[in-house]
């Protein structure tokens, strides 16, 4: 068994043009005196990093560690959450995912496409320039707008979809091998990534490749109602990243896990904050001890009730009483009666 590293925070949903949130300085400082130790990047914001540099010059980068570590932080991760849900985009979506995609290639899906898969190749130089292990990343999706099969799927849509989808990350996962970085695919509503089903849908079509791995967020199991405890018995080997995030899901007359189109304060399934919501987060940080996950525990606040800041303040101490340090010796060692392999072919009669 190995300890959970924690807590850390990702600070994508904090990051702004108003202090403390406006730069790296100021952002860890803050975390920091929270109760943070470690603050997961997103990639794509360059008031935080500037993923250029981060990919040709490990001085730049250890320069970015050296910002960090003076406020007692240290680098979790990377994220390239956006990027790669960019990698793949059906055409029903193409407007709104423009907006994730700089101007320069907006309006023009191809470019958009070959802009997000260079930016996930950088991400992945920079991680190995950071001394990272481990990249977080979304899918992207061709095949989620017929989740639900009616009108009849014409046969074998899926299977083309999932095909194309490997086609374009299997040069990304070739990458990460390279440079030693576990990618890890949030599995989330949305993406073709979305469940334990169309994960092994995808390993399979990428020859099972070793860095093709799992960000494990319970909160979205939660929303479709998904066993998040047997999947991590499932899935332990591939669960390289983990997001600490609530949820509830509390179904009604009127709505269930669809939500109505409803805002997500009146949907019956809700991110909530740590703690607030229905996830069992003993049970969850007990698995993945007992199976060995040593990577970190890293608070994503995303709640329709609570602020942002006061999540943030709450959540570091609630991964801390979380993360198990674990035993190195058996708690009945002390009655070890020390009997060696002959005394014990006596005692079998053997």
């Amino acid at each position: 068994m190995k300890t959970i590293k924690g807590p850390a925070i990702f600070l994508a949903q904090f990051v702004g043009d108003d202090e403390p949130f406006n730069n790296l300085k100021n952002i860890s400082s803050w975390a920091s005196k929270l109760g943070y130790k470690g603050v997961q990047i997103p990639s794509w914001d360059n008031r935080l990093i500037d993923l250029d540099k981060a990919a040709e010059s490990k001085d730049y980068c250890d320069d970015i560690k050296g910002i960090l570590q003076e406020n007692n932080i240290v680098i979790s991760e990377l994220s390239t959450h956006l990027q790669g849900q960019l990698v793949a985009v059906h055409p029903t979506y193409d407007i709104q995912f423009d907006g994730f995609a700089p101007d320069s290639v907006k309006n023009n899906p191809s470019k958009r496409q070959e802009w997000a898969v260079d930016q996930v190749n950088k991400a992945i130089l920079a991680s190995k320039n950071f001394g990272l292990t481990a990249l977080a990343t979304f899918s992207g999706a061709l095949v989620w707008p017929f989740l639900y099969p009616w009108p009849q799927r014409p046969g074998g849509l899926v299977e083309e979809g999932f095909d194309e989808l490997a086609r374009r990350w299997l040069p990304i996962l070739d990458n990460c091998e390279k440079s030693g970085i576990d990618l890890c695919y949030e599995i989330h509503p949305g993406e073709d990534l979305h469940d334990g089903v169309t994960f092994e849908m995808f390993l399979e079509r990428v020859n099972n490749h070793s860095r093709c791995n799992i960000l494990y967020d319970p909160s979205h199991y939660v929303l479709q109602h998904l066993n998040y405890l047997d999947h991590i018995d499932i899935y332990h080997e591939k669960i390289k990243m983990f997001h600490v995030k609530d949820a509830e899901l509390n179904p009604t007359g009127k709505q269930g896990v669809y939500g109505g189109f409803q805002s997500w304060i009146n949907r019956a399934g809700r991110f909530r904050s740590l703690g607030d919501g229905q996830v069992d987060f003993k049970s969850i940080f007990s698995k993945l001890s007992g199976y060995g996950f040593d990577g970190w525990a890293v608070l994503e606040w995303e709640c329709c009730i609570k602020s942002a800041e006061q999540g943030a303040a709450e959540g570091a101490p609630f991964i801390a009483n979380h993360i198990i340090d674990v035993t190195t010796k058996a708690f009945d060692d002390f009655a070890d009666s020390g009997m060696d392999k002959e005394t014990n072919k006596k005692l079998l009669g053997l």
